[in-house]
């Protein structure tokens, strides 16, 4: 475990830091996985994960149950519109906790923070709100053109001030290739296996949703597991209702009486 000081002056520990993150590039894997709530920051430091990436918003929740692994704080586009706005929630997340913060706006942006010493990971490649701009939701870099493109981009994000960047569904062989010729950290969601992170969706990963997208797998079906959860519950709701209808609930077993004599009593004081 590493010592640090969290941004409000905390002593605290981590399992990583920015500094090693960027010394293990090339050298071992690293692995991510999202975390917005207790019992998912709790489950991932227990399964040994590297990091961790959830919403600014959660953050709080996040540290309940996750004290040690490094967090990078997600500011997303429609909470944090202005450049103000943008660096006020980096603060604010860096203050409480957070160890980086990941942004998909401009080079700008990031370069303002950066400048700020905010350990920032930027978000290229397919960025789903932005989709629009690419004809609808599909893998990035699959002309050389667009490959080229966002080489471009990478070395721009790079020049910004960048230490990461979140891949998202880019062309294996292209991030293989630029993975290899940026400083930048590569975080591969959908992106292949050459990246230096390789990282899914929480719900992804434990099957928690109807339809998964190409680049997940799940390895459980907690999905399944909750509807069996909630089919159960409904048939005890059900149960009580039946029983206590029927009268035969609450039964001898759920419930106590005076002793009989001091009852008579307690009878008659009252009668």
């Amino acid at each position: 475990m590493k010592n640090i000081y969290t941004w409000s002056a905390k002593p605290a520990q981590r399992n990583i830091t920015v500094r090693d993150i960027i010394e293990i590039k090339g050298k071992r894997k690293l692995t991510q996985v999202t975390a917005n709530t207790s019992l998912e920051a709790k489950a991932a430091e227990i399964a040994g994960f590297d990091m961790i990436i959830g919403s600014a918003s959660n953050l709080k929740y996040v540290r309940e149950g996750s004290k040690k692994l490094f967090f990078t704080a997600a500011l997303e586009l429609h909470k944090y519109q202005t450049a103000e706005d943008v660096l006020r929630g980096a603060f604010s997340a860096m203050e409480n906790g957070a160890d980086a913060v990941m942004t998909a706006r401009s080079m700008e942006v990031v370069n303002m923070l950066a400048k700020e010493d905010v350990p920032v990971m930027g978000h290229l490649g397919l960025v789903p709100r932005k989709s629009t701009w690419i004809g609808g939701l599909r893998a990035v870099g699959k002309t050389c053109e667009e490959a080229v493109d966002l080489f471009k981009k990478f070395k721009r994000l790079e020049d910004a001030g960048a230490f990461s960047a979140e891949c998202e569904v880019i062309t294996e062989n292209v991030m293989s290739e630029i993975s290899k010729r940026t400083k930048i950290i590569t975080v591969s969601l959908g992106a292949g296996k050459y990246a230096d992170v390789n990282y899914l969706f929480m719900e992804d990963i434990c099957g928690e949703n109807e339809k998964s997208p190409r680049h997940s797998k799940a390895y459980t079906n907690l999905k399944k597991m909750r509807n069996e959860i909630e089919i159960e519950r409904i048939r005890a709701l059900k149960m009580f209702l039946k029983e206590t209808k029927e009268g035969k609930f609450p039964g001898p077993e759920n419930s106590s009486n005076l002793e009989k004599n001091a009852f008579t009593e307690f009878v008659k004081k009252i009668s």
